[in-house]
């Protein structure tokens, strides 16, 4: 159940990074459009969990020397990455530019994020 809930707040974050901003965009109409969604949001999910935590090690000395901001450029890469590898294997999806499109989509992404955190339960039983 934890990783439908993760894949839905992923999916969620994708989608609203994609409604304002102009250069990030999803494929597809109706029920394709929400498969493409959800196949995007998994793999999303699955790239930050292999790849972010080796990006994050290797740029720890940037991290620190730049407070912690460092993270945003890893967060738009990781996006970036999204949307290659969405291209390989044939979802439509697709960001822009770097710098605009996929930083501010990061930024997007990540206050989605905290929001569904709050929202959803972390299965603590708090």
């Amino acid at each position: 159940m934890k990783l439908i809930l993760s894949i839905l707040a992923n999916a969620l974050a994708l989608w609203v990074a994609s409604a304002v901003l102009d250069g990030i965009s999803f494929g597809g109409e109706g029920t394709s459009l929400v498969l493409t969604v959800l196949g995007v949001a998994a793999l999303f999910g699955v790239l930050n969990a292999v790849v972010k935590p080796i990006l994050q090690v290797l740029s720890l000395p940037l991290v620190v020397i730049s407070l912690g901001l460092f993270l945003f450029v890893i967060n738009a890469l990781m996006l970036s990455l999204t949307s290659w590898f969405a291209g390989v294997i044939g979802l439509e999806f697709h960001v822009d530019a770097f710098f605009w499109d996929a930083v501010l989509g990061s930024l997007i992404i990540s206050a989605v994020g905290v929001v569904t955190d709050l929202v959803l339960p972390d299965g603590k039983g708090r």
